[in-house]
């Protein structure tokens, strides 16, 4: 299945920062309401949604472990019936434990098995009647989503229902999960065709799997681009070095940023974890700013041995 993303629509909107009160982006308590209620959040997911969709965005993503996200998105969706070129993307796999608190001591717990893709696929299919992409979450070498034949069987039977199947990868191999996932095959037929996977200017690791993803017909979905608030300017250390190029082209940090993640030919649609409007209309300026290749030179440069990355990246605080 081809999206036929374009300028603005290539920049896509993840829920995944206000869809529960805590996560891990740096200053992500700061830029929530002081009393971070399911009222107040789904007000600002609603606001967040309707500035994207004015904004020209026209892919969300979602997860079962994102809280509530489901269910907001599914009311802004209710409330907009002519609304109808909005492409959804929800995962399963990992389900949500923290019970709307920000210090809960699990915030969520992943299981690839077959129960529980049969229970939260149910859980997701009674909020969205609209659901185009459907994700496995955080995909490892060792998941057992990679060889698991009756959950293959199952995920092909939801292919066939024209709902498209794919995974979203973590960690310092995630070009041997792609290649892994490339190789299922069900009856044949190649069962993932789209890859979300994280990339960005300190984690770069992944880029030749996702071009060989791309040129297999995959839609790959580049997440946590601003790598978790690290490259929106509020890292003294990357983000110090990107500031400065921001400054060389009158823009932003995080407009910077994101833009090298557009300018990946292989990147199909690159999110925007904005938990504000500011924050979002700044995000999506990117699909205008142009990069020449000196910058580029300059900012790919900034690359972390991704050993170093996933390790910093496990310490981040939930706030």
């Amino acid at each position: 299945m081809t999206f036929p993303f374009d300028g603005a629509a290539r920049m896509g909107l993840g829920l995944a920062a206000v869809g529960r009160p805590g996560y891990i982006n740096l200053g992500h308590g700061g830029d929530l309401p002081a009393e971070r209620t399911v009222e107040a959040l789904r007000d600002r997911a609603h606001a967040l949604l309707d500035a994207a969709y004015a904004a020209g965005v026209r892919y969300v993503d979602a997860a079962r472990s994102y809280g509530r996200a489901e269910e907001f998105l599914a009311e802004w969706l209710a409330a907009r019936p002519d609304i109808d070129d909005v492409v959804i993307g929800s995962k399963w796999g990992y389900t949500y434990t923290a019970g709307w608190k920000v210090d809960a001591e699990l915030h969520e717990r992943k299981d690839h098995s077959l129960a529980t893709f049969e229970r939260q696929s149910a859980e997701t299919r009674a909020l969205l009647d609209r659901l185009d992409i459907y994700q496995i979450h955080s995909v490892t070498p060792g998941s057992t989503a990679l060889t698991d034949q009756a959950l293959h069987r199952r995920l092909a039977d939801l292919a066939a229902d024209g709902v498209v199947v794919g995974l979203s990868t973590s960690g310092p191999e995630q070009g041997t999960t792609i290649r892994a996932a490339l190789d299922v095959r069900v009856d044949g037929t190649r069962l993932f065709r789209s890859v979300q996977a994280t990339w960005n200017l300190l984690e770069q690791s992944a880029g030749q799997a996702l071009a060989e993803a791309h040129r297999a017909g995959c839609l790959v979905i580049v997440k946590e681009a601003l790598a978790n608030g690290r490259l929106a300017g509020r890292d003294r250390g990357p983000g110090a070095a990107i500031t400065a190029i921001a400054r060389e082209l009158a823009t932003k940090p995080d407009v910077v940023a994101l833009a090298v993640a557009l300018h990946q030919p292989w990147a199909g649609v690159v999110l925007s974890g904005a938990a504000t409007t500011a924050q979002l209309t700044s995000n999506v300026t990117a699909t205008t700013l142009a990069l020449g290749p000196d910058h580029l030179a300059r900012l790919t440069a900034l690359a972390e041995p991704p050993a170093r990355y996933w390790q910093h990246r496990s310490r981040l605080a939930w706030t």
